[in-house]
This record gives structure tokens, C-alpha cells and sequence, in this order.
């Protein structure tokens, strides 16, 4: 399994723009086959800092969910949203594997 984190660069006065190509993603990711942690924008500090966050089998899997995803009628509605609103500034994409497993129970305070 690896994670792929997005980093996005967004308008700041744009940050609701954002939001609903989220919420959309939100639908569409699992939809065609990756296992969506979520979208996170802006809250409190940066207001131009953004990500996405999903788990994948590999990258030859992610290579087959990409061709589903910009076959999606969604998908495709939202990249099209996307490019045309021009909220995103910039877009980097990193693929991590988590090494800390297996973790310990989470114990409460």
C-alpha cells in the first residue's frame, strides 16, 4: 500500500472554490478505486495551503484509477471546474509508504 499526499497551492480568496472540488473528489476517488482519506484546506495559519490525501495498492494501480478517474464523468466535470476557475496555483504530488506500522493501540488520556 502507499499514500499519495497532494500539495496544493490555492487562491486565498478562493478557498470555497476549493471546497466543492473536494467535496467532488470526495464522491469520485473512491468511486474509481483509491481509498480517499480526505481533503484538508485551509483553517487556521496558511490560508494558501491545501492537500489530498488517498491509499493506493501501487503505482501500477494508481496508473489504472487515474484512467478510471479522468473517465468518470465527475471526475472529468471537476477537472474541467478546476481548470476553468483557476483556484489551484500549484499541484505537487509525492507517493510515501507508511514504515511506522504496525502501531501500538491508542491509549486515552
Amino acid at each position: 500500500m502507499i499514500t499519495c499526499f497532494i500539495r496544493y497551492e490555492i487562491d486565498p480568496f478562493r478557498k470555497e472554490a476549493f471546497a466543492t472540488y473536494a467535496q467532488n473528489w470526495g464522491q469520485a476517488i473512491p468511486r474509481c478505486g483509491a481509498d480517499l482519506i480526505g481533503y484538508f484546506g485551509p483553517h487556521e495559519g496558511s490560508s494558501t495551503t491545501a492537500y489530498g490525501i488517498y491509499n493506493i495498492e501501487s503505482l501500477a494501480a494508481y496508473e489504472a484509477y487515474r484512467a478510471r478517474l479522468t473517465a468518470d464523468p465527475l471526475g472529468r466535470e471537476n477537472y474541467d471546474f478546476a481548470r476553468k476557475e483557476r483556484f489551484i496555483l500549484k499541484e505537487d504530488r509525492i507517493f510515501l509508504k507508511n514504515v511506522s506500522l504496525p502501531h501500538a493501540p491508542r491509549r486515552a488520556p
